[in-house]
C-alpha cells in the first residue's frame, strides 16, 4: 500500500516486472515475472533474499534495514552467478520492503544473453526505448558496413578494370606505365608483335582477329611467371616485363619457348590459323643508367631488327642497332 492505495499483484508485476517484495525478515513474498524467469526453475517466493542474492557493496544482509541503508540504493548479484547483476532501489513497504531492480548499463548484454524482449520490461521503462535505439543503430551500422564492403569491392573491380585489357585479360598500357615507373634492375623488357595478324584480320574479319588476340593472351599468360607482367599495348602489340632476368642466354631461351608456343596453329571454325610472333628484348642490367623510355625504344629497335631478319624470332638489343639507338 502506498499513500493509502493498494497495488495488486497483477498491476505490480506489470509496472515492475523485476520487483521483489520482502517481509520484515527479508524473505521474498512476491517476485516479478521477468526476474522470476532470470532466476531459473527454482521458485524464489518464500525464500530468504540472502539465499538468492548478495550485495556487492555494503554489510552482510541481516534484515530489511540493511537493504534500506544508503538511501535504499542497491547493487545486487545473483548468488553464485556474477554474470547476472542488477542495480536497484529498496523502499519501505508494509512492514518490509519493495525492491525494483534493473540491468543498468548492462541491459544490452543482458537482453542478448537472456533473450529478453519488450514484454520483459514495463511499457514505460526507458530500457525499451534504449533497445529500439540500439537495434536501429545496429541495423544502420550493419547496413553502412555492408555498403562500405560493396563500395570497396566496386573500387577494387573498377581499379582492376582500369588496368586490364578487356579482350585478352592482360594488363593494358596504363598498367604497364605504372609498372615502369619503378622498374628496378635486372628486368627483361620485351616488345612482341604478331607476324601475320593483318592477313587473318583482312581475310576472316574482326571476329577471327579478336579470337586470335584472345588466344595469344591466354598463351602468354600460361607461359608467364607469377612476377611477370604481360600487357597488350594496342592492336597486336604486347610488352612483357620479366623481373630477375640478367643473363642473356636465359632470357633468350624463355622468349624462344614463348614464340614457339605462339607459332602453334590457333583453331578457328575448323581451320588452323598460323600467326606466330617476333620479339625484341633489352636487359636493364646491361643498361643500368638507361631510363624507361630508352629501354622501351631499345626493345622496339630489337623487334624491328627481328622482323627484318625473317620474323618468328627474338632479337636482343645491342649497340650495333644504331639507327634506333640515336632516338634513345
Amino acid at each position: 500500500m502506498t499513500g493509502g492505495v493498494w497495488i495488486g499483484a497483477v498491476a505490480l508485476a506489470r509496472l515492475m516486472p523485476m520487483h521483489l517484495v520482502l517481509d520484515g525478515a527479508a524473505v521474498i513474498r512476491s517476485c516479478g515475472p521477468t526476474l522470476r524467469r532470470l532466476l531459473g526453475a527454482d521458485d524464489p517466493v518464500d525464500r530468504p533474499f540472502s539465499q538468492l542474492f548478495t550485495l556487492r557493496h555494503g554489510p552482510a544482509l541481516v534484515g530489511v534495514a540493511d537493504l534500506l541503508a544508503g538511501q535504499g540504493r542497491l547493487f545486487v548479484e545473483r548468488r553464485g552467478s556474477s554474470d547476472l547483476s542488477f542495480r536497484g532501489i529498496a523502499v519501505p513497504a508494509k512492514d518490509g520492503a519493495l525492491i525494483n531492480l534493473s540491468f543498468g548499463i548492462g541491459v544490452v548484454e543482458a537482453v542478448q544473453r537472456h533473450a529478453l524482449t519488450e514484454a520483459d520490461f514495463a511499457p514505460t521503462d526507458l530500457t525499451v526505448e534504449l533497445l529500439y535505439l540500439y537495434e536501429a543503430k545496429t541495423a544502420v551500422l550493419e547496413e553502412l558496413r555492408a555498403l562500405n564492403d560493396r563500395l570497396q569491392g566496386d573500387k577494387v573491380v573498377a581499379e582492376e578494370q582500369a588496368l586490364t585489357d578487356p579482350l585478352t585479360g592482360l594488363r593494358n598500357r596504363r598498367a604497364l606505365d605504372l609498372a615502369l615507373e619503378q622498374p628496378g634492375r635486372n628486368v627483361a623488357v620485351v616488345h612482341l608483335d604478331l607476324d601475320r595478324f593483318k592477313q587473318v584480320n583482312d581475310a576472316l574479319g574482326h571476329a577471327a582477329g579478336d579470337h586470335v588476340l584472345a588466344e595469344v593472351g591466354r598463351r602468354l599468360l600460361a607461359a608467364s611467371r607469377r612476377d611477370d607482367l604481360v600487357a597488350r599495348i594496342g592492336g597486336d602489340e604486347f610488352v612483357l616485363l620479366m623481373p630477375g632476368m640478367d643473363r642473356a642466354e636465359a632470357a633468350l631461351a624463355r622468349m624462344e619457348a614463348i614464340l614457339s608456343a605462339l607459332s602453334e596453329p590457333i583453331p578457328w571454325q575448323g581451320m588452323g590459323l598460323s600467326v606466330g610472333a617476333s620479339a625484341g628484348m633489352v636487359l636493364s642490367a646491361t643498361s643500368p643508367e638507361a631510363p624507361v623510355a630508352v629501354l622501351l625504344a631499345r626493345a622496339d629497335a630489337a623487334l624491328y631488327a627481328a622482323k627484318r631478319a625473317g620474323r618468328g624470332r627474338v632479337r636482343l638489343w645491342s649497340p650495333d642497332l644504331w639507327s634506333v639507338e640515336g632516338q634513345g
